[in-house]
């Protein structure tokens, strides 16, 4: 038994499934780039994590976008070690569907990285992602350094006025330090390159966002 735990609230670690010790993913190249999904990645590049609902859709917004060096879509922010996709869609492991983002500041600042973010999925929704219900498809950025928190904190509450300002409710994006990321099963990665026609449920606000790069 599972508890009373349900698809729509966080479970407690106490709760959580117990996992494995092994991942779920027999890593191959990124079918788009070519390139490795795990590390280590070239020295020059940073990493970023993101949740905006179903990953398929979110990776490939990702992948599209010159400076970035790879993709993978992976499970985060919650309780249980190496999950599966049928684990967390039961609600019983605490994490989101996230996306791992490696990219070359260089060439394309965290603050363009962000503006997709906000502009392509509705962060005021809680735990769903239109159609999409659950814990899995909440919204979420996970920053891996203090000038990630500050902007991502930043343009939160410049979105949020602007969301105000349409009639729209209060953004509820998780934002922390980005906890372990587990890689998803290989059938979920560039899931929409090897299924052009597949699923794609995001939707966004229609409003505009400026992030300083």
């Amino acid at each position: 038994m599972f508890g009373r735990t349900t698809k729509n609230m966080l479970p407690s670690e106490e709760r959580a499934l117990p996992g494995r010790a092994t991942t779920v993913l027999d890593p191959e190249p990124h079918l788009v780039h070519g390139r490795p999904i795990t590390p280590p990645f070239p020295e020059n590049m940073e990493v970023a994590y993101f949740g905006m609902g179903c990953f398929w859709g979110v990776e490939r917004i990702y992948w599209q976008i010159p400076g970035v060096y790879t993709t993978a879509a992976g499970y985060q922010g919650g309780f249980t070690p190496n999950p599966t996709y049928h684990e967390v869609c039961s609600g019983h492991t605490g994490h989101t569907e996230a996306v791992l983002v490696v990219y070359d500041p260089d060439v394309v600042p965290y603050g363009m990285l962000l503006k997709r973010f906000w502009e392509e999925h509705d962060p005021t929704q809680g735990m769903r992602q239109g159609n999409d219900r659950g814990t899995q498809y909440r919204s979420a950025i996970y920053w891996t350094t203090e000038t990630q928190r500050k902007l991502a904190e930043s343009s939160k509450d410049s979105y949020e006025q602007g969301l105000a300002a349409v009639g729209k409710g209060p953004v509820t994006t998780e934002i922390r330090e980005a906890p372990d990321f587990y890689y998803a099963e290989d059938y979920h990665q560039q899931y929409l390159a090897k299924n052009p026609y597949g699923y794609c449920g995001l939707r966004g606000t229609g409003v505009s966002c400026e992030v300083p790069a």
